[in-house]
């Protein structure tokens, strides 16, 4: 897992962030480019499968430990909080000790914490966990963009990008539809245990695919000021806040979305239980179908356009769930998810090509925008659903997908095509 970079490296590489200018990355094709999409999709169902682990047994758990729907949903907002707390740390480490060992790190801290959080005494100790637990898991999201970017071919960083984000779907994916069976026949802690082992054989699978990094060129110590100044220059990127915009916002709507429909279809006149609610997150397939036929689009069409249908279809989908019907219900949730993965696939691989310095610490605050997004917007919505039901929660966050279009449309002009 050494990262070696000697011997070809020249002189004024910049250090930490980009790839040497003699390394063009691996091609399309290669055995080296299956092996970091498999690698790294291994990763995302390691990471991905454990953070959102109790979302599809939320009733289950709330019921079990006498909480209301808002606190249920915190195993999964201080998840995310601790991942977006962590993003930008893991970025810097990564920059000094390289992707890949940063990213092995993060992935066996995190199914150790996994594997104790059905041991939980109590509520308090269970987000304890749950925190401690998406704070190692930042050391995935925080870097996996970066090192694409560095170790694959410019011609297909953004389907590489869109690989990437189609297997945290299958992640995600994964650990609810484990979690809900599960869950439903011998309680949420077993179903926690059963995605802990699951992601604890995924690790394992990405520790031995991932091949050792070409692309990084290794960072010297950075004081304060220079970590700071390069942060500050991404945020005054507008580009780089547009697409940090969409990420809070849509993630935020979109976690909101999953959280609490399960309530809305357990409850009358549906009446679901576990395991046929745990079936809603097959819909993630198709944002797995999604995520890269939108980079697939990008040559063609552009990233603006690709993301903005992205978006149309996002809340298109989310209408259709306003409706007293199942099935339609269902079909929007389906095009809803689809539309959200095939935005969120530009937009984290956009972040990457337009910084040209520091790729990691753009990356990483596109991660901490998306999962703040995740940890309030994704709590809130409970709220919102408490007080005024389904169609508040639905229709504020067709409102946030309008909002995230807007700035989108505006900042990014038409002519910006595939850059």
């Amino acid at each position: 897992m050494r990262e070696d970079y000697a011997g070809w490296m020249p002189q004024n590489a910049t250090a930490g962030t980009d790839a040497s200018i003699l390394w063009n990355g691996h091609a399309k094709g290669s055995r080296a480019y299956g092996r970091i999409l498999a690698g790294l999709s291994c990763a995302g169902v390691a990471t991905f499968a454990q953070l959102y682990s109790t979302q599809a047994v939320l009733p289950l758990l709330a019921a079990d430990l006498r909480i209301t729907a808002a606190e249920a949903a915190l195993t999964i907002s201080l998840a995310t909080v601790g991942l977006a707390a962590t993003v930008i740390p893991w970025s810097f480490l990564a920059d000094r000790v390289g992707r890949v060992k940063a990213m092995m790190w993060g992935i066996t801290a995190a199914t150790i914490l996994g594997l104790l959080v059905p041991l939980s005494a109590n509520f308090p100790m269970l987000l304890v966990l749950r925190l401690l637990e998406g704070m190692a898991l930042g050391g995935i999201p925080a870097v996996a963009i970066a090192y694409l970017n560095e170790e694959v071919s410019k011609a297909h960083a953004a389907l590489a990008a869109g690989s990437y984000v189609a297997g945290t779907t299958l992640g995600g994916l994964s650990g609810r539809l484990v979690a809900g069976p599960v869950g439903e026949l011998w309680g949420w802690r077993s179903a926690a245990l059963a995605v802990s082992l699951l992601a604890t054989v995924a690790a394992v699978a990405f520790l031995v695919l991932v091949p050792r990094a070409k692309g990084f060129v290794p960072a010297q110590a950075a004081g304060l000021r220079s970590a700071i100044r390069m942060l500050g220059g991404h945020l005054r990127n507008i580009r780089l806040l547009a697409l940090y915009a969409q990420a809070f916002l849509m993630m935020g709507g979109f976690v909101a979305v999953y959280n609490y429909l399960g309530f809305r279809l357990s409850g009358a006149p549906f009446g679901l239980p576990a395991t046929v609610i745990s079936l809603i997150f097959l819909a993630y397939l198709s944002g797995t179908f999604s995520s890269r036929w939108a980079a697939g689009m990008t040559s063609r069409y552009g990233r603006r356009n690709v993301l903005l249908a992205g978006l149309a279809l996002a809340m298109g989908g989310l209408a259709l769930t306003l409706t007293p019907s199942l099935v339609l219900i269902l079909t929007g949730l389906v095009v809803f998810t689809g539309g959200f993965f095939a935005a969120h696939s530009i937009g984290s691989g956009w972040t990457g090509a337009i910084a040209s310095t520091g790729r990691a610490q753009a990356a990483s605050l596109y991660n901490l925008a998306y999962y703040l997004g995740s940890s309030l917007l994704g709590w809130a919505g409970g709220l919102a659903f408490q007080a005024w039901g389904w169609d508040a929660l639905a229709g504020g966050v067709i409102g946030l997908a309008c909002l995230t279009a807007a700035t989108v449309a505006v900042v990014h002009p038409r002519t910006e095509r595939t850059h």
